[in-house]
């Protein structure tokens, strides 16, 4: 059946405050958490907690900013219109093909990693049958309106919390020595194995790398506030709680998992880090638990990927930088033709993945790498400029960015280091040289494409002015 299209292809403000509180709160938490964060342990060791404080406080900021922005100009769009408006339409255009690129390669990824769960738990179903089954039950839930995905995040989201919750209760006890049957308790694990930080400072700065990635998603209650009834107050209100969640969710998960267990112990990167826990602590069952909270965690990563590359892809139509199409909406306020665009790209990834040499799939994944910095470098960009747009016009603003404008100049410089870092570190090289040519590509196709458009509106005009 066709969906209805209204006349004016806006979005519907059916998110609840309680939808974006809870995707204010666990938007962020992702299977990284539970798994990934092995690797940046054994990195690092127990140092990886300044790696995951100096990406929080890079996050903190950026959110700050971009906070600001999003409550004197609500849009789908987010940080893309704003670099549309600050820096160019070129800048906005890049940044916004950019992300919706990164959230269309993160819906295989993560309906490949749910279908994996499965299949260990029901062997007779095929991993791309449950891969299948994942996103198209998701899709669906995306196209019938926005509350569909608010809901079903909410409560994704609530389970991972829960999990948190427990997690850390468990192995609070579990470190002053309470908890029975566990091999381990104290916090020795800190420096007892070659020191804090054994493998040096190079090390926590190439986890700092690893770490960044964790947060990217923080950004996304900026863009689902605008389906919302009040998008100021709900930008602010998670944007305030955007410390604690990082200090709580991280940090102290980072530190009671670096504090029992030996950051060499090969189970961090084979189980991660969650499971190697659970199970020094003598928890029965360990393994299926964090593979029921990875499978929500994956699941609700799927659908904000889903709903993320959407919108953006309709903000980019909105704007005249997509095809026209993807910004038809249905009776419920849906961008039906930007899910189904996005959800078919994401397909056609799966199947370049199947038929294509495994070193184009290794490619098109390599050219996300960095997209999360730039990102983050375009919003502060963004800020500096409309900060002083506004201020120079009298605006006021409601929600102001700290320190401005050394703290936006500081945060720019620290993200361009970390470019720098990348740069000469082999293991993301091939990430920054990768995304790096795939923005001078989307850059080269706007500039072709919008100096085509500037040459039609000119032909157009010549002739209205010689009809007359």
């Amino acid at each position: 059946m066709t969906p209805i299209q209204t006349n004016d292809d806006v979005l519907a403000q059916g998110l609840k405050p309680r939808h974006v509180r809870m995707l204010s709160i666990a938007g962020v938490i992702g299977a990284g958490l539970f798994v990934g964060s092995g690797h940046a342990i054994s990195e690092a060791g127990p140092a990886v907690l300044i790696a995951y404080a100096a990406a929080g406080a890079l996050v903190v900021l950026i959110m700050r900013m971009l906070a600001e922005m999003a409550v004197a100009s609500p849009d789908s769009g987010s940080f893309s219109t704003y670099a549309d408006k600050a820096l160019g339409r070129w800048a906005g255009f890049t940044i916004g093909w950019l992300y919706w690129w990164f959230w269309v390669l993160v819906i295989p990824l993560e309906a490949n990693a749910a279908g994996t769960i499965l299949h260990a738990w029901f062997p007779q179903v095929a991993i791309w049958q449950f891969t299948f089954a994942i996103t198209l039950i998701l899709t669906v839930t995306n196209l019938l309106s926005v509350k569909n995905y608010g809901e079903f995040e909410f409560w994704f989201a609530l389970i991972k919390i829960v999990a948190i919750i427990a997690f850390l209760c468990a192995a609070g006890i579990a470190v002053f020595g309470f908890m029975p049957n566990s091999t381990t308790s104290g916090l020795a694990h800190l420096y007892d194995t070659h020191g804090f930080m054994p493998n040096g400072l190079g090390a926590v700065m190439a986890a700092i790398l690893t770490t960044m990635f964790s947060f990217m998603g923080t950004e996304i209650v900026t863009i689902a506030a605008a389906e919302s009834k009040n998008p100021g107050k709900q930008i602010t209100q998670a944007t305030n709680s955007v410390i604690w969640r990082i200090a709580l969710f991280y940090l102290l998960s980072i530190f009671f998992v670096v504090a029992l267990v030996p950051w060499n112990s090969p189970g961090l990167v084979q189980q991660g880090s969650y499971q190697t826990v659970l199970q020094a602590m003598g928890i029965p069952h360990a393994k299926l638990i964090v593979d029921a909270v990875v499978l929500m965690a994956v699941c609700s990563c799927l659908n904000s990927a889903l709903y993320t590359s959407s919108r953006m892809l309709y903000s980019l139509s909105r704007r005249k930088d997509a095809p026209a199409a993807a910004s038809r909406t249905n009776r419920s306020g849906t961008p039906w033709v930007a899910v189904l665009l996005s959800t078919a790209a994401a397909f056609i990834a799966v199947i370049a993945n199947y038929l294509a040499p495994s070193v184009v799939f290794e490619f098109l994944l390599a050219s996300s790498g960095a997209i999360a910095l730039l990102v983050y470098l375009v919003i502060a960009a963004s800020h500096l400029v409309l900060r002083k747009k506004r201020e120079k016009a009298g605006d006021v603003l409601t929600y102001r960015m700290w320190l401005f404008p050394g703290l936006t100049w500081l945060t720019m410089l620290f993200i361009v280091t970390v470019l720098v870092v990348m740069l000469f570190n082999a293991q993301h090289r091939v990430e920054l040289l990768a995304t790096g040519g795939l923005t001078l590509l989307i850059i080269a196709t706007s500039l072709v494409l919008h100096r085509k458009s500037h040459r039609e509106r000119s032909v157009k005009l010549i002739r209205a002015h010689t009809s007359r």
